[in-house]
């Protein structure tokens, strides 16, 4: 029988202190030429809205070239948000590849990028009211790509309930509605979010993932620029601004608006959304 060392080795302190190394240094990645988007934006006119109401969700559209913003309207508030190509739904929001070239949060001159085998930018962040926060004492920040949104199926495990009206849920009703289907055949497009608004990070002494009550008011906002044409569907989270716990019926909750701004034709210039990702898909076939 294997003996399983349970005391440190001499070396433990010289492992330890090994420099990391970025996994993917994003130099060569391409750049979004944010001062030709703020300029754009300057001449765009408002064409739609949703209002997202607490404790559910609300889907919307965006074409390619637009802008949309999410915006706290009453009180604090955070978002899950999915994003889906409009023509291809199976082209969706990559949370985990996101998260490998940006980091655990997102803020101005980011992207969401999509799934296999396109793997292109989605949407473009370009203005973030809550940039100042940074990073806290905690090791928290805003706007993360870390937790995948509160769902009924870990409620379950954890408490037994049967409650509806997670971001998960809320996000497949919406998205069955704007579909036209039950939602079993919505649930499988249903995929980890960007946790707008949301204030996280990872407890320092045990790696945990943790939420702190979000720093968004009234009047900010975060705006993207939809680099393909996309269905989004935002849930207002049941935790509300996320200071005490997921899933609730009892903590404050408020709803958020959605606003979408088409700029003047000739704005853009030569702008075109860009192609699916150049790999060959023939994996050494």
């Amino acid at each position: 029988m294997t003996t399983i060392p349970t005391t440190q080795p001499e070396d433990a302190e010289q492992r330890r202190a090994i420099a990391p190394v970025i996994c993917y240094p994003t130099e060569t990645l391409p750049a979004p030429d944010l001062a030709l988007y703020r300029a754009a934006r300057r001449t765009a006119r408002k064409v739609g809205e949703v209002l997202v109401p607490p404790r559910d969700a609300a889907t919307f559209t965006v074409p390619a070239g637009s802008f949309f913003r999410i915006s706290s309207v009453e009180g604090p508030q955070v978002g899950d948000l999915n994003l889906w190509n409009a023509q291809d739904l199976s082209e969706r929001f990559y949370s985990g590849k996101t998260r490998a070239l940006h980091g655990t949060h997102l803020t101005a001159g980011e992207r969401m990028w999509s799934s296999f085998p396109d793997m292109r930018p989605m949407a473009t962040i370009t203005e973030d009211t809550l940039g100042w926060y940074g990073i806290d004492s905690f090791g928290g920040s805003v706007h993360d790509v870390i937790g995948t949104r509160c769902d009924p199926y870990t409620n379950n495990l954890l408490s037994g309930g049967q409650y509806h009206h997670c971001c998960h849920s809320n996000l497949t009703r919406a998205l069955a509605g704007h579909l036209g289907v039950g939602p079993a055949e919505a649930e499988p497009h249903v995929h980890d979010v960007l946790n707008v608004f949301m204030c996280t990070g990872f407890t320092r002494d045990t790696g945990q993932y943790f939420m702190k009550a979000s720093p968004v008011r009234p009047g900010d906002f975060l705006e993207f620029f939809a680099e393909i044409d996309l269905l989004g569907a935002l849930s207002a989270c049941p935790g509300g601004d996320c200071s005490s716990e997921h899933s609730s019926d009892t903590a404050a909750c408020h709803p958020l608006l959605v606003e979408v701004f088409t700029p003047e034709a000739a704005a853009l210039g030569g702008w075109t959304p860009p192609a699916p990702n150049g790999y060959d898909r023939s994996h050494g076939h």
